[in-house]
């Protein structure tokens, strides 16, 4: 794996296979430990198949008597190696990848998360069908069947805490609830309206962990108590909760728009915690959605995994996150090293293509003598920093429409544009439209 080795070392996934039960019994062209690392390096190739990763992880040793390996021993060894060492792997290395001064990480002294999910395609196979369904309209099934992945990630750094995924059919708040087990005291945990039951707000609740929602408009929480800030004490169900309503206008030459947002929290210190501070924070809540670009966009460039079995989606899904989060624990060492250094200024795909070349060359394996905590995967996000992110906009439209013409019916404008923001926090019930 190149340089990422030295996030994933041997003795780590040695220590995983053996804790799994999954070394290999007898001396084999595959161990279980190059297994492993082969479906890593599968996840930075994804449009290579298994014996082309292959060629790429052993391309720098051609001087060294490689074993001849076919296909089907390659899919021999990942049925041999099941889920649980990649599934122990991701355990292993999931976390905020944030440092006391990591830039952004924190608001008011909380480690700032959200909860989100998201749908990944997999190959249309007849079990799998059967297993997950597929998509229907009002003419007949279409597209891929789908899972759906729910993550917990910390938002100044975009790792993944936790995620969990499974048939899209269970809904976001059930993956959800599972995803409570890794929130605790210390956190504020942003979430959407999907997420914003009474139920699923209770459970996050008792974790310990207080949390930032958007509520829908249908919704109207009781006024207890208004706050010098224009928020109000209220209750949603046995909870008591503060209520900000507040209006925001997004201003750009194609026009403005204004929409209403009412958001909960648990935070009901109004001196300490302002309205116009916590609406502010809730559009972290998108950088989880950066993150799903990061995985499904740059990672996988928008393809169907690769796996035909249950248990092999679940083997490649787990190798996915395990590969994300360790190029994210490579992009916040990185800037942890430079003082105020934002991880929003560094580039995903940098890292990616750095991190592919390290594993063609066979660079950076073993480490040196003196650790080195940028390495040059890590320089080369230095050396390339995005400028501070400016306010822009676009629509959220279809990706990867059935028909590549469809959007010019709809007369999507798919443009991005600069973008000016005005917050104002509302006294009064908004007039529903």
């Amino acid at each position: 794996m190149g340089e990422l080795t030295q996030i994933v070392p041997f003795e780590m996934v040695d220590a995983v296979l053996a804790e799994c039960g999954a070394v290999q019994q007898r001396l084999r062209k595959l161990p279980a430990r190059v297994v492993v690392y082969q479906l890593l390096a599968a996840v930075l190739f994804a449009e290579c198949g298994y014996v082309a990763v292959w060629s790429k992880l052993t391309g720098a040793l051609r001087s060294l008597p490689l074993p001849q390996i076919t296909a089907t021993g390659l899919w021999q060894a990942r049925t041999r190696l099941g889920v649980r060492p990649l599934q122990a792997l991701f355990d292993l290395l999931r976390g905020p990848a944030t440092a006391i001064r990591t830039t952004g990480a924190r608001w008011a002294g909380l480690l700032v998360v959200a909860i989100d999910g998201t749908h990944l395609d997999v190959p249309d196979d007849p079990a799998v069908r059967a297993r997950l369904g597929k998509g229907t309209n009002q003419y007949a099934t279409s597209g891929y069947p789908q899972i759906l992945l729910v993550a917990l990630v910390a938002c100044g750094t975009r790792a993944v805490i936790d995620a969990t995924f499974g048939p899209r059919t269970s809904g976001e708040t059930t993956h959800g609830r599972r995803l409570t087990r890794s929130l605790h005291t210390g956190m504020i945990a942003l979430l959407d309206r999907g997420f914003a039951s009474n139920t699923f707000l209770r459970a996050v609740a008792d974790t310990g962990a207080v949390f930032l929602a958007r509520l829908s408009a249908a919704r109207k929480p009781p006024v207890l108590h208004r706050f010098g800030d224009g928020s109000f004490l209220s209750r949603l169900g046995d909870m008591e909760v503060r209520i900000v309503e507040c209006e925001i206008t997004i201003a750009t030459t194609a026009g403005r728009h204004t929409g209403v947002y009412r958001l909960a929290t648990t935070l009901l210190d109004a001196r300490r915690y302002p309205a116009f501070e916590l609406v502010r924070l809730y559009h972290e809540r998108w950088e989880v959605e950066s993150a799903y670009f990061a995985i499904k966009k740059s990672m996988l460039g928008r393809r169907v995994l690769r796996a035909r079995t249950l248990p092999g989606i679940a083997q490649e899904v787990y190798a996915l996150l395990t590969v994300y989060q360790v190029i994210r624990i490579a992009i916040a060492d990185a800037t942890d090293s430079v003082c105020g250094a934002d991880p929003d200024r560094a580039s995903f795909s940098v890292a990616l293509h750095a991190a592919r070349d390290q594993v063609i060359q066979a660079a950076g394996v073993i480490a040196g003598t003196t650790i080195d905590l940028v390495g040059g995967i890590g320089r080369a996000v230095l050396d390339h920093l995005m400028p501070t992110r400016r306010l822009r906009v676009s629509p959220r439209a279809v990706k990867r429409p059935l028909s590549r013409y469809a959007y010019k019916s709809l007369r999507v404008d798919r443009r991005t544009y600069k973008a000016t923001i005005s917050i104002d926090i509302l006294l009064t019930r908004p007039i529903s439209p």
